[in-house]
């Protein structure tokens, strides 16, 4: 088995399952991050039977002291995580004067304070081991405006740019970022 572990956010559903799953078919210990404590602990019975070390981490990354919690619990188990993938994230639609602030500042923490956070802390980590893959999800809408998705499309655009310049930085130290930027997806 790998020494070797996976920190995945937003593994309940969607792209986090399907890496969570990849990563665990490839021996890779995973941590798995998401509100929804069912879905985690289904999954990670399903991933366990490869074999395969699963840590499930309840936890709203939407709130800044969860976020740093998530790091002081992986901190706590010594794990030093050669993979991060920030999928952990969320949208919403209408026009911008009538949705509600409240969703949109949790928006903005999720999608963006989070994944920037948890970027930094684990990009120093991995510069200093030498190795280490970050994936930064974003999505198609970072590439354009979005009339009734104004704030979503924003924080996409934030990450596209901001991993963009971080992974330049990176260059040459054996961490790398990319970004993923999917269509819409379930």
């Amino acid at each position: 088995m790998s020494k070797d572990w996976a920190i995945v956010t937003g593994a309940s559903s969607g792209i986090g399952l399907e890496f969570s799953t990849i990563f665990a078919h490839k021996q890779v210990n995973v941590a798995l991050v998401s509100r929804n404590v069912n879905a985690l602990n289904s999954l990670a019975n399903t991933l366990r039977t490869n074999g395969v070390k699963v840590l499930v981490i309840p936890l709203d990354l939407s709130v800044m002291e969860q976020v740093k919690d998530l790091v002081k619990v992986l901190d706590k188990k010594k794990i030093i995580p050669r993979y991060l993938i920030n999928n952990a994230g969320f949208g919403d639609f209408g026009y911008f004067t009538e949705t509600k602030w409240e969703k949109e500042e949790k928006m903005l923490d999720l999608n963006i304070k989070a994944l920037t956070y948890l970027t930094k802390v684990y990009a120093k980590v991995m510069k200093i081991e030498g190795r280490g893959a970050i994936v930064n999800v974003a999505s198609g809408a970072a590439f354009q405006p979005g009339p009734l998705m104004a704030v979503y499309f924003a924080t996409k655009a934030y990450v596209l740019h901001f991993s963009e310049a971080v992974a330049e930085e990176l260059s040459g130290t054996g961490v790398t970022i990319t970004t993923l930027c999917p269509g819409p997806t379930q």
